[in-house]
C-alpha cells in the first residue's frame, strides 16, 4: 500500500482529499511534518482560495523546500487546484503579484469569461500518452471551482528532453487543466470532488507512484 502525505499548510480540502485517496487504496497521513512529507511515497499538495494566501501558508511549513527536495529525488508530487497554480512562476490577483514555486514558467491570472467563477462539471482535452487520464473517455467530466488559471503554456523544451503533457479545458477561453511532467503532476480540477472519474485519476497517479 502506497504511503501518501497530504500536506497540511492551512489550505485545501484536506479531509476530502484524504477520503478520496483512501478510497483508491492509499495509506494517507495529513500532516505538516517536513520529514514525513519528504519521505512518503507520494505527496499531495491541495489548495483553495487566493494564490498569495496559499503561498504564505506553504512558506510557513517550508513547503517549497519540501517540494524541491522530493522532485530532486524523482519522488512524485500531485498538486490540486491552487496546489497546481502555485507550481508556476507567478500569480496575479487584484493587482498583486506573488511569486510561486517556479517549477513551471507561466502566470496564473484571471480567466476571460462571462461567468466567474468557473464552477461545475467540464470536459478536458488530454494529450495522447497521458497517465492521469488513462482509461477515461474524452467526454468524461471533472469538477472545477476557480476564477484564475494558466492561460498560456510558456515552457520551452529541449529536443533531447521529454515534453510535459499538458491537458486543456475551456471556460470562455482555453486554460491549463492538468500537467504531467516527470515526478510532478497537477490538476486544476478537484479529483476528490469528481466522483468515479476523479477516483480514476487518483488511482492512475497512485499506480505511477508505485512505479
Amino acid at each position: 500500500m502506497s504511503r501518501i502525505v497530504v500536506l497540511d499548510y492551512g489550505s485545501g480540502n484536506l479531509r476530502s482529499a484524504e477520503r478520496a485517496l483512501r478510497r483508491v487504496g492509499a495509506d494517507v497521513t495529513v500532516t505538516a511534518d517536513a520529514e514525513a512529507a519528504v519521505e512518503a511515497d507520494g505527496l499531495v499538495v491541495p489548495g483553495v482560495g487566493a494564490f498569495a494566501a496559499c503561498m504564505a501558508g506553504l512558506s510557513s511549513v517550508g513547503g517549497r523546500r519540501i517540494i524541491e527536495r522530493r522532485l530532486a529525488g524523482g519522488r512524485p508530487v500531485l498538486g490540486i487546484c491552487v496546489g497546481m497554480q502555485i507550481m508556476f512562476d507567478l500569480g496575479v490577483e487584484g493587482g498583486d503579484r506573488t511569486e510561486g514555486c517556479g517549477q513551471w514558467p507561466g502566470t496564473v491570472e484571471r480567466l476571460k469569461a462571462d461567468v466567474l467563477p468557473h464552477m461545475g462539471w467540464n470536459t478536458v482535452r488530454a494529450p495522447r500518452g497521458s497517465t492521469l487520464f488513462a482509461g477515461l473517455d474524452a467526454d468524461t467530466r471533472f469538477y472545477f471551482v476557480h476564477s484564475f488559471g494558466v492561460r498560456r503554456w510558456e515552457m520551452e523544451v529541449s529536443p533531447s528532453l521529454r515534453a510535459p503533457l499538458v491537458t486543456w479545458a475551456q471556460h470562455g477561453e482555453d486554460f491549463v487543466a492538468a500537467v504531467e511532467n516527470g515526478a510532478l503532476s497537477a490538476t486544476q480540477f478537484h479529483p476528490e470532488k469528481s466522483g468515479d472519474a476523479g477516483a480514476t485519476v487518483l488511482q492512475n497517479w497512485l499506480r505511477d507512484v508505485v512505479g
